[in-house]
């Protein structure tokens, strides 16, 4: 606006963008935007906001394709990029930016980590599960009200692979 004021005063583009300097220092305009600022304002412009531009309208992030992808994750998290953007015809970069900007998702593996227990921690858990024998003896009701489970994982099968594990997950 201070452009249309000084226009309609009839300062130059000169003396307007030294205004500008004097008023904001150094987060004024630089001079070879204030040049064609001026000119607009005195050919009759009278607005600052953006002007329509030519050229192909954004298509692709748009709530209906949001829509699409999350459906088509709910069931599956461990699609692939490429894989929802092949499903819902659409470019790779489209379906990523709709993933990680709109949903707000990320790549999470799982990873498994064999441990073996030392000599100390093996004895310290004998000497629990003893203890816990000798309770279960003297009140065997005791069970009923204790939920158990085992830390050593066996697995009779191959576990998937990190990469086999990938799974799309939000931040929430």
């Amino acid at each position: 606006m201070c452009f249309f004021f000084c226009v309609k005063l009839g300062d130059s583009a000169t003396i307007t963008h030294g205004k500008l300097q004097q008023v904001f220092e150094d987060d004024a305009m630089s001079r070879a935007q204030a040049f064609p600022w001026h000119k607009m304002f005195s050919e009759g412009r009278n607005l600052v906001e953006d002007e329509q531009r030519s050229g192909r309208p954004s298509t692709g992030r748009t709530g209906y394709n949001t829509a699409r992808v999350t459906e088509l994750l709910r069931p599956d998290r461990r699609l692939t990029v490429q894989v929802i953007a092949d499903k819902l015809n659409m470019n790779r970069e489209t379906a990523r930016l709709i993933l990680t900007s709109k949903l707000g998702m990320r790549k999470i593996y799982a990873k498994m980590v064999p441990r073996k227990l030392t000599e100390q921690k093996q004895d310290a858990r004998l000497s629990t599960c003893a203890d816990l024998l000798e309770e279960v003896e003297a009140e065997p009701e005791l069970m009923d009200r204790v939920i158990t489970g085992d830390e050593g994982r066996f697995f009779q099968y191959d576990p998937e692979t990190k990469f086999q594990s990938l799974e799309l997950r939000s931040e929430g």
